[in-house]
């Protein structure tokens, strides 16, 4: 179990840092708050293997990024950031305590550059990414101007972060190593609570504790936010108001502060009504589909409302809601397939995206590229992932992301495939990145939708799959006249 222990958030400022140095930049997490200091003026550098598409952004803002991790990339630095996914013995940890320099894992530097500030933060085992972005847009909509942490891109701002002038603090808290417990927010969302991360917390019941613990690091004089559709956030919110903190909860149950009703969800889009104790917000529609997106939205109108922002601020963001990238992204159009890309990974998350996916598909086929994300979740929950992956018509499924795990005998992906309810014909393991786009191309038909799901190396697949699907159009048309790409 991870026992990891971060500091609270204290006097510590981002000015205090010094030159920044984050370990591992590209990654989502990483370079939303790279961007951050960046905007804020600090200097920051940061290391990487691989060519991420944040990276070009971070160099235009005069971020220094080394494609190397090694001891030099720490000349001139104060302070080195690291993620939970960087291992303590990674060649620029070691060399960071051995030069003394200052060590803050993402979570500490994030709740430094939040001193000061009105923090709005998000939590949740699903939807907490997509309840960021929306949060963020209405309060930009009321025109507060907050900075802001998400753990994805606004696809249509194109980024993840922003050092905003207003007094309030937007942020994606993430309870996956407990560090969201360091933050002492002024508003505390809780979207939902399901078993997660049970690597850190072991069962349910001590990750419910680790998150009624963080509702109550929120300041007295804020609020907290609870989901009363789903069962964990009930049980959070009945404990917290027994003991006389301030709980308003979201929702279509009956009993929900703000309640949600008639909520229809297509292709389109989702709309719905909403009221506050009896009293018509009117009507709030989202240009981007799923029940799902309706509820995470409903939790932004709440905020909002009790923020004591204008409604119309509310009404006017969510109907202009982009999407987040690797959230039900639209990737392209390749010889009559559509391709989207969905970070999904757990099996929850997994049914919602692809309930919603067939509402795109229509009369087409859904084919599933999955690639698991982490050997721990695969084995506890093979069961759940492997139903939710028979929802499929086609699955194409990639080993486990799980670095720095060791891999036990029967774990993985080839055990997973085996428990997935297709017949053997429609779904397949490939043991290799390069096998699959092929296997798109061969099994997907005009009018299909194909999505990418799972651990974060494989939104860097659609543009293989598109230029696969691409490249069969062309050679069926001999070469001449073949259906090019649309992306987008």
């Amino acid at each position: 179990m991870n026992t990891a222990q971060f500091t609270p958030a204290g006097t510590l400022t981002a000015e205090d840092l010094g030159r920044i140095h984050l370990i591992g930049v590209g990654g989502v997490g990483m370079s939303g708050l790279a961007r951050l200091f960046l905007t804020r003026g600090l200097p920051v550098s940061g290391s990487e293997l691989r060519e991420w598409p944040s990276l070009a952004g971070m160099r235009a803002l005069g971020g220094t990024i080394h494609m190397t991790h090694e001891p030099s990339n720490l000349d001139g630095v104060d302070t080195v950031v690291y993620s939970s996914a960087i291992p303590q013995d990674h060649v620029e940890m070691v060399e960071a305590r051995r030069r003394g320099l200052r060590v803050l894992h993402r979570s500490e530097a994030l709740a430094a550059a939040m001193t000061g500030r009105r923090t709005v933060a998000i939590a949740g085992t699903h939807g907490k990414t997509t309840t960021t972005s929306m949060v963020t847009m209405v309060l930009q909509q009321a025109g507060v101007d907050p900075s802001f942490v998400i753990g994805g891109e606004i696809s249509e701002v194109g980024s993840g972060a922003h050092h905003g002038t207003g007094e309030h603090f937007v942020v994606e808290a993430d309870e996956s190593d407990r560090s969201f417990l360091i933050y002492r927010p002024y508003v505390s969302v809780i979207t939902n609570i399901e078993a997660d991360h049970l690597n850190t917390y072991g069962d349910l019941a001590t990750l419910e504790a680790a998150f009624a613990e963080f509702a109550r690091l929120t300041d007295p004089d804020g609020f907290i936010v609870t989901c009363a559709d789903d069962p964990g956030g009930r049980r959070l919110a009945q404990t917290l108001r027994a003991e006389g903190r301030r709980v308003h909860t979201y929702g279509e149950a009956a009993d929900a502060d703000l309640r949600l009703s008639d909520v229809v969800s297509s292709a389109q889009g989702v709309r719905y009504l909403a009221e506050v104790d009896g009293r018509s917000l009117g009507e709030f529609r989202l240009p981007v589909p799923g029940r799902h997106m309706g509820l995470n939205s409903a939790s932004a109108v709440l905020t909002a409302y009790l923020l004591g922002l204008p409604v119309e601020a509310a009404e006017a963001a969510l109907a202009a809601f982009p999407g987040v990238r690797r959230r039900f992204e639209r990737k392209g159009v390749a010889d009559g397939v559509l391709v989207y890309d969905e970070y999904a990974y757990h099996p929850t998350s997994m049914t919602l995206a692809m309930r919603t996916l067939r509402e795109v598909a229509g009369e087409g086929r859904l084919i599933v590229v999955f690639q698991p994300y982490r050997l721990y979740r695969t084995r506890d929950l093979q069961a759940e992932i492997a139903a939710a992956l028979g929802l499929a018509d086609e699955l194409v499924l990639l080993e486990v992301f799980g670095p720095g795990e060791l891999r036990q005998p029967g774990e993985g992906s080839a055990a997973l495939v085996e428990a997935v309810p297709l017949p053997a014909d429609r779904k397949v393991f490939v043991g290799s990145w390069e096998d699959a786009p092929v296997e798109v191309a061969r099994r997907a038909r005009p009018g299909d939708v194909v999505v990418t799901m799972g651990a974060p190396p494989i939104s860097l697949m659609g543009d293989e799959l598109l230029a696969a699907l691409s490249a069969r159009a062309g050679d069926a048309a001999g070469g001449a006249g073949g259906s090019a790409a649309t992306a987008g």
